[in-house]
């Protein structure tokens, strides 16, 4: 009796072990099939965008999200709203000033776990020229050695001068904004 408990117990330190030993880190961020987009509306009707260059760090291991960190930059000039004379227009002083402000960024401060793969991320929005503190609603998913990362931010362009002067009647442009990101991430062992 006394032996197959202490055939037992060790079996469950070896696997305890093991578990530790196979722990993962996600942070290599696959760009193929990875995309930023956005939604709005215009003149009453449902427009959605992408920008085609991003960069994005990330480190995200769920069993220690105190270390959990995310760094995304877009190129702002790599905007696609699906319409040429549009694409010309936002880059413009009076909406993103691409010039003087090529690229937006967030930067987590920390993650909190709301459970069932959905987390928060809690970090600083920075556009054009403008921060400021945003809670991201994130899901996500694993499959073996590879995860993704989606989520939803909604934003008021106004908050960070997107569309100034005549552009600023939110009666053309709605002043809300959803920021749309899917990350496919892959992993690496982290051991602890």
């Amino acid at each position: 009796m006394m032996k197959r408990m202490i055939t037992k117990l060790s079996m469950a330190m070896l696997l305890m072990h093991f578990g530790v030993a196979i722990a993962v880190e996600y942070r290599q961020v696959q760009t193929n099939g990875s995309a930023v987009m956005f939604g709005y509306t215009q003149m009453g009707v449902s427009m959605e965008g992408k920008f085609s260059r991003f960069t994005a760090q990330l480190a995200f291991d769920p069993a220690q999200l105190d270390k959990a960190r995310a760094s995304i930059e877009i190129d702002i000039a790599s905007i696609d709203t699906g319409v040429d004379e549009a694409n010309e227009e936002v880059v413009g002083k009076q909406w993103f000033d691409t010039r003087t402000h090529p690229t937006a960024s967030f930067v987590s401060s920390g993650m909190k776990s709301l459970g069932g793969g959905r987390y928060e991320a809690s970090g600083k929005l920075s556009i054009k020229g403008r921060s400021r503190d945003v809670v991201v609603p994130v899901t996500f998913t694993e499959d073996s050695a590879r995860g993704r990362f989606d989520g939803v931010l909604n934003i008021k362009r106004l908050d960070y001068a997107i569309g100034e002067g005549i552009w600023s009647d939110v009666g053309t442009v709605a002043n809300e904004i959803q920021i749309k990101f899917h990350f496919v991430v892959t992993a690496a062992p982290n051991r602890k």
